[in-house]
């Protein structure tokens, strides 16, 4: 061995420890300055939340703090907004308790602050990631999940989003974001007897997902549940639950305008399927009275076929040995989600229900429909916001039950 060889170890073990200098805003926390996210911090109260993340910032004097911050003041972010939302403490504004959008555009505020710090004591980049990573974590209850001990009722778990789509109005609010909020930490009474729901939200972000987000978060809580259902949002005037989730992402831009056009990336791809299958009661759900939107058994998927070179669409699900394009929830995030979790449950070797329920649209009411004039809610917004988060409950009752 050459002396060279020998100090070459060394040499490479002491470049990780240089302090890095502070990093840019991503492209989400660059949105965040404009008037829209300004206004609905401000009327619903969450203005302060950066100002006072970025005070106690300048109170730390260790990585070791530095992470005990952040993950008390994620998981009371996460804990403010899902009190806003189902009625404790102050609303902190004029702006509905229902809305889903204080909390997002709250985190990107803290996000950014952290990313932007540069404390006395010099952090790797490695480390700013993780606190960035332990922030993201417990703002979202991803690892807050925590059901009631004993028997006699049943433990349900339900994901929600981010709003997305945001460079095409950035007014928008995702029901499933507001679902979950809505829901986390509470009863519900099924024909089954009563069961308790938790909640976590996720990013619409390509690479969290590839960075494996939502098995890590949902891998110890699976085998606890006994049902589960993904939650984004869909189609215009209607909710279906997808029947069929795909193996493909298709390029849609991310909240990052990042976009991905590839097989969703997972652990041990090669024992990966093209498909997995809903478990969830979905001939009960479809049939059941659960509110004022039309219910689904959505079935249709974009394949393409064994031994063939052409997408096809096929109204009943995929034929054997075919490559999937699209889920029955397409090939975005939304899709990927239910892919990744119903993936999970198979590996896992449950057999619980579980699947996706894509939600209507929510929509601005009419003459409210231009993002550059129009106002951040109206009553028919906040309305069919209601209307949706009162349906999923009863579609839960419902699964639950069946």
């Amino acid at each position: 061995m050459t002396f060279g060889a020998v100090l070459a170890p060394v040499q490479a073990q002491a470049q990780p420890h240089a302090p890095t200098t502070a990093a840019p805003p991503t492209v989400e926390e660059q949105r965040l300055d404009g008037a829209v996210p300004q206004e609905i911090l401000r009327r619903s109260g969450f203005d302060d939340a950066a100002p006072e993340f970025t005070r106690a910032l300048a109170d730390v004097r260790s990585y070791r703090q530095a992470d005990r911050l952040v993950a008390r003041e994620g998981a009371r972010l996460w804990r403010r907004a899902v009190d806003r939302a189902q009625g404790r403490g102050p609303a902190g504004g004029d702006l509905s308790r229902d809305d889903d959008r204080p909390l997002y555009w709250a985190r990107l505020g803290l996000t950014r602050e952290l990313r932007g710090w540069e404390p006395e004591f010099g952090l790797t980049e490695a480390r700013r990631a993780a606190l960035l990573d332990h922030l993201e974590r417990s703002s979202r209850g991803q690892d807050s999940i925590s059901y009631p001990s004993g028997t006699g009722f049943k433990r349900i778990l339900v994901t929600g989003f981010d709003p997305f789509t945001l460079d095409r109005d950035i007014r928008i609010s995702n029901p499933s974001g507001a679902n979950a909020l809505a829901l986390d930490g509470t009863w519900i009474r099924t024909a089954d007897g009563p069961a308790w729901v938790e909640t976590a939200m996720f990013p619409v972000r390509y690479g969290d997902f590839a960075a494996g987000t939502v098995e890590r978060a949902l891998r110890p809580v699976l085998p606890q549940v006994d049902l589960f259902t993904t939650v984004s949002q869909g189609r215009v005037g209607r909710i279906d639950v997808e029947r069929f989730n795909g193996a493909w992402r298709g390029g849609f831009p991310d909240n990052e305008n990042v976009s991905r056009t590839e097989t969703v990336p997972v652990s041990d791809p090669a024992t990966q399927p093209q498909w997995t299958t809903t478990t969830l009661p979905y001939k009960a759900i479809v049939a059941a009275k659960t509110g004022p939107f039309p219910v689904y058994d959505h079935t249709s998927v974009t394949e393409i076929p064994a031994g063939g070179t052409d997408p096809v669409v096929r109204d009943d699900g995929p034929t054997a040995g075919s490559t999937a394009r699209e889920g029955g929830g397409g090939d975005y995030l939304s899709n990927e989600i239910a892919y990744r979790v119903t993936l999970l449950r198979d590996r896992l070797g449950l057999t619980i229900p579980g699947g996706h329920v894509h939600t209507p649209v929510l929509q601005f009411g009419a003459g409210n429909t231009d993002p550059a004039t129009g106002s951040i809610t109206d009553p028919e917004f906040v309305r069919n916001r209601l209307d949706i988060i009162a349906q999923l409950r009863e579609i839960l009752e419902v699964a639950a039950a069946g």
